[in-house]
């Protein structure tokens, strides 16, 4: 019998209150500072908010040189795996970001309970949460960036400075560059197709989805893209591709051509992002995986 057991981590935050946050209400200077409204709440039942050492209420108001503390306080009950081995390309109390290989699921399913980015993280950061702020599908390859708390994940994903920017390279057939240029942009609405959980379709009724790229290598055989998001739908590159008869090689759900590699040609190569605490510039990259690397080479494409 298995039995799950929730490990606790605390992550605390120190702020010196400015002369501008003078007489603020506790609660709406949190708020100011990229807090939740639910995440201050949660602070204030669980007993995690001291102003100069002693608790505080959220209705409570602040004087210049106080000093407010915020004490975060989650669980998590993924079982470690140490056995698994991912490059980390970014590390600090915060963040991690991961250079994931394809094969390798980014949470925990079913069917896949040990073999996860997630099992991986409990191994290294024991007891801290797992927050995926940047996700890639099982078979994509690349980097992936986690938060280590809920707040530092809120603001990477929901505050435009420092939500991750990120650009993936992709392999499809030869002939696209005749047809629709160097660069371009794809607008095309995404829907899920009728009756299927995993598959995408594009179809009038769908989300609206802006996929734009550009071509960085190319001959008769195959061509190699850069590729930008400027919305994020489940399986966008790969249903927009397909969709313009040029799905991307090794993806057999979307019609491409399975011959040279036996996974979506898809990977996400550079990211860059502001750190949420100091907004410092953090800008990293993962070269083509070997699989990717070979199929171009082998075909007469340098990169």
């Amino acid at each position: 019998m298995n039995v799950s057991v929730k490990n606790r981590q605390m992550r605390t935050y120190e702020y010196i209150v400015t002369e501008a946050e003078n007489g603020i209400e506790v609660g709406r200077l949190l708020r100011s500072k990229g807090y939740s409204r639910a995440a201050v709440t949660k602070l204030k039942y669980n007993n995690g908010l001291f102003l100069n050492g002693k608790h505080i209420r959220t209705v409570d108001r602040v004087s210049v040189n106080d000093r407010l503390t915020v004490i975060l306080s989650e669980t998590t009950d993924a079982e470690p795996n140490p056995s698994l081995k991912v490059p980390v390309l970014y590390d600090d109390d915060d963040i991690v970001v991961f250079g994931k290989p394809a094969g390798m699921p980014v949470h925990r399913s079913n069917g896949h309970n040990d073999d996860t980015l997630e099992n991986l993280f409990a191994a290294l950061y024991p007891g801290v949460c797992f927050h995926a702020v940047s996700r890639l599908d099982r078979n994509t390859s690349g980097i992936v960036v986690i938060a280590k708390n809920k707040f530092i994940a809120s603001k990477l994903m929901s505050d435009e400075r420092y939500r991750p920017r990120k650009l993936y390279y992709a392999v499809i057939p030869g002939g696209f560059y005749e047809k629709y240029g160097e660069t371009g942009e794809i607008n095309a609405p995404i829907a899920r197709e009728n009756e299927s959980i995993i598959k995408r379709v594009v179809r009038a009724d769908g989300d609206h989805a802006c996929t734009r790229y550009r071509v960085t290598a190319h001959n008769d055989k195959m061509t190699l893209l850069e590729i930008t998001l400027v919305t994020g739908r489940t399986h966008q590159i790969r249903v927009h591709f397909s969709y313009l008869g040029y799905p991307l090689l090794g993806d057999d759900l979307y019609g491409g051509d399975c011959t040279l590699i036996n996974r979506q040609a898809l990977h996400c190569g550079n990211v860059d992002f502001r750190h949420p605490l100091d907004d410092e510039l953090i800008s990293l990259k993962a070269p083509l995986p070997e699989d990717m690397a070979e199929i171009l080479l082998g075909n007469g494409l340098s990169f």
